[in-house]
């Protein structure tokens, strides 16, 4: 999952990114409303994180001109606590959810994910594919009821084969769910994790499907050692 940060609180948002990282997520940072609105019509994010006081336009400008686009990412806005106001007009204007500052890091993560959740339509934390099983919230995969023990972009490279199960996924689809703008990221990168997911699952590797010059697909059947 990629998510965007729009916030011009420079230590705020070293501290979301690191948070959210930590997760295993992918994330932009962005401190400007335009650019906010530049990105969120051009990439594919999980959810947008959206802060209303951007030194070059207002929050709920740059909300109301993403929903005008038909723009449908959830988004969570950050309010002041003395401005309750905020809250209800972000809400009306399409907001998905809100948060008043200060805040604790780890109900807006929680937060976050319940977005995700319900926008693709998993109101279960946990996603199943044949043998594999992925538990969002406590972000551990298991293979036949076993942990897997995966770093955070191997995780991230599962996480979106699961979504889509037995579909196609292109290489450029999954890169933009696994590296974040700022990230350096080398050319057999993706490949890389590939083949380190694969050794990991063991003898189920083989769930993971090279399907060349298109991408890769995680097979749906079941793969359970018998």
């Amino acid at each position: 999952m990629r998510i965007l940060i729009v916030e011009d609180d420079s230590a705020l948002a070293r501290g979301l990114v690191s948070a959210f990282k930590g997760d295993g997520l992918a994330v932009d940072h962005l401190t400007l409303g335009g650019d906010a609105i530049a990105m969120a019509s051009s990439e594919a994010y999980g959810a947008i994180v959206l802060d209303l006081g951007l030194p070059d336009m207002d929050g709920l400008a740059v909300l109301r001109i993403i929903r005008q686009q038909g723009i449908r990412t959830p988004i969570i806005i950050l309010t002041a606590r003395d401005a309750p106001g905020e809250s209800v007009e972000g809400l009306d204007g399409g907001a998905d959810d809100y948060l008043t500052k200060p805040f604790d890091p780890s109900e807006l993560k929680a937060r976050v994910r319940a977005l995700v959740r319900r926008g693709q339509g998993m109101p279960d934390p946990v996603i199943l594919a044949g043998s594999l099983s992925l538990d969002l919230l406590s972000r551990t995969a298991y293979l036949n009821e076993v942990p897997l023990s995966l770093r955070r972009r191997e995780l991230a490279v599962l996480e979106t084969l699961m979504l889509r199960a037995g579909k196609v996924v292109s290489r450029e689809r999954i890169a933009a769910e696994v590296f974040g703008l700022d990230d350096e990221v080398a050319p057999n990168a993706l490949e890389v994790q590939i083949a380190r997911l694969r050794r990991k699952m063991g003898p189920c590797g083989h769930q993971i499907r090279t399907i060349r010059g298109l991408g890769y697909m995680l097979d749906a059947a079941d793969g359970r050692e018998r």
